[in-house]
């Protein structure tokens, strides 16, 4: 049985409604073995069977076999062809498109502090790559996977950010590259933007569920990492800052729904707006799992000094478009550590 039944039949149901459009049509994916990518692809072919859509996926990607390896069927699938490139240079599938999903470049800390040259190519030159390939192969709508990143570091005084927020990252920063880089990449959306492409911006923001590393710089995949092999939670830091979790079924839902209902160069946030500091998410995540838990915090808090934060407000999302979070903080860490138990 597929270890995501429960949650592709919660896709499903919440995206009733939605797929007539892709009835018969293709839909080209970069990104498809991240962590965006697999949650893409699995409700693809689970959807494209279930209402017998008729839909084909092509998904770009740079080793085929490795993608055959983690996710050997989606692979495998009638309705997806895997086709071999890098994003910024990759070869044009033949035929029409109708949708494309540009989800390539992860959040990754290594790559930004090792190979920040790298990663800032990767985002702009993929998503001009990307979009040169919708304007000429008949693309109708185009899902951007910005960030929150590109509001730039969140003020003290501000609970959530919403869309409307014009702050930006220090340009100056080397360690905003991928942020500046998302923000590059909207503004290549809004070049390409016309009368037969329309380009869906949904920034992205915290997220858990299967597929996750859990040995990444992702701390509540690390946390969920430290319960399942017994070990103590360690918090590098000093705990406050606070941050807020989508799991993955909702996320996916929330994108797809962007993709085929969102208006054009209208960015939204996706995410939760129900923050919790990170001391509280490692309590949360050992009482949850393993309440014998050891947590060991770094630093100490120093009184006076503010949280960082990094917490969006979705009431664009939900009053256009009716999205909410239906699925909790502590039923997310459940079902992660579920499909990543042995």
């Amino acid at each position: 049985m597929n270890k995501l039944a429960l949650d592709l039949d919660f896709i499903a149901a919440k995206s009733q409604g939605l797929w007539d459009e892709l009835r018969g049509e293709r839909v080209f994916i970069t990104g498809g073995t991240g962590f965006f990518g697999c949650w893409i692809v699995e409700s693809f072919c689970f959807v494209n069977r279930q209402l017998g859509l008729g839909a084909k996926a092509t998904i770009l990607t740079r080793d085929p076999d490795a993608f055959s390896q983690k996710c050997p069927h989606l692979a495998s699938d009638r309705a997806v062809t895997l086709h071999v490139g890098d994003v910024r240079t990759f070869s044009f599938p033949e035929g029409e498109y109708r949708f494309v999903i540009h989800a390539a470049t992860e959040a990754s800390e290594k790559q930004a502090a090792e190979a920040p040259l790298e990663m800032l190519s990767t985002i702009i030159a993929g998503t001009e790559r990307t979009l040169e390939f919708a304007v000429t192969h008949g693309v109708r709508k185009f899902l951007l996977t910005s960030s929150g990143a590109v509001y730039g570091k969140q003020p003290a005084d501000l609970m959530h950010v919403a869309e409307s927020y014009a702050g930006a990252p220090n340009s100056l920063d080397r360690s905003n590259v991928y942020a500046e880089g998302k923000r590059t990449a909207e503004l290549l959306c809004a070049l390409y933007q016309s009368g037969s492409l329309d380009c869906k911006i949904a920034r992205c923001w915290a997220f858990c569920g299967p597929h996750l590393p859990l040995n990444r710089h992702f701390a509540i995949g690390n946390f969920i990492g430290d319960v399942l092999a017994g070990r103590p939670i360690r918090i590098q830091g000093d705990g406050t800052p606070r941050r807020s979790y989508l799991y993955a079924a909702d996320l996916t839902v929330w994108l797809w729904t962007i993709l085929f209902r969102a208006p054009a160069l209208v960015p939204f946030n996706v995410g939760s707006s129900q923050d919790v500091s990170i001391l509280e998410l490692a309590q949360m995540v050992a009482a949850t799992l393993n309440p014998q838990t050891e947590i060991l915090v770094a630093r100490q808090a120093v009184p006076g000094i503010p949280p960082l934060r990094y917490v969006p407000c979705v009431d664009r999302a939900q009053e256009l478009l009716g999205l909410r979070q239906t699925i909790g903080l502590e039923e997310c860490v459940r079902r992660t550590a579920r499909w990543h138990a042995k």
